[in-house]
């Protein structure tokens, strides 16, 4: 009994410590990425800064690019996981609620939070010249595009959109306004608070699609 005992607390221990390794690692090429770019970082300063091998950081993680795929995921999902679209919080709220006008808020809100956390990202994204890295920016884009088809007919369940407004239509003008690079624009190139921000996107969602 008490091997058995030992044993699934070094079970116990192996995970946490992985997950530390992880974390670590994470927040190394996060910071690495945003203050030196893309390409100026090897995966041996990433290792190097989290304090761990090599050879972890690909067991971990994996090459560069599932590396910044992760950091995108993570930004996201707000945790230290990866956690899909249907399965965060706030997309359970806005399923929850009855009311348009709520539901965009409660979105509103959200994008404000991932942005925060998105938008250094976005940066390294664009003065990155490794088509790797664009790679995993377009596909956010597209996945993001779907999602928002799935977000459009959330909302016209409600009866509350402006008639004439398809679902097409509904869901590209959110796909583009929720976009991590019109945050930056008015948060960072114009100096907008992120409490303003948020406002306004809640508002101007308002204003074009409620009847």
């Amino acid at each position: 009994m008490a091997s058995q005992v030992k044993r699934r607390y070094d079970a116990s221990g192996r995970r946490q410590a992985a997950q530390a390794n992880r974390r670590a690692i994470l927040d190394a090429a996060r910071e690495l990425f945003t203050t030196r770019g893309y390409a100026a970082t090897t995966m041996s300063d990433i290792a190097e800064r989290a304090g761990v091998a090599l050879d972890t950081v690909y067991a971990a993680v994996g090459r560069k690019p599932a590396v910044f795929l992760e950091l995108v995921e993570t930004a996201l999902s707000g945790t230290d996981q990866v956690v899909p679209a249907r399965q965060r919080e706030y997309v359970r709220a806005i399923r929850a609620e009855p009311d348009a006008r709520h539901k965009l808020e409660i979105y509103a809100r959200a994008i404000g939070d991932i942005h925060g956390r998105l938008a250094p990202l976005l940066r390294v994204a664009q003065t990155a010249t490794h088509p790797e890295v664009r790679e995993v920016w377009q596909n956010i884009a597209r996945r993001r595009a779907a999602n928002m088809r799935e977000l459009a007919q959330e909302l016209a369940a409600t009866g509350q959109l402006r008639p004439e407004l398809g679902l097409d239509e509904i869901a590209d003008i959110i796909w583009a306004t929720n976009s991590p690079e019109f945050h930056c624009l008015l948060v960072e190139d114009r100096g907008w608070s992120p409490e303003r921000f948020t406002t306004w996107l809640a508002d101007t969602w308002h204003r074009l699609l409620l009847a």
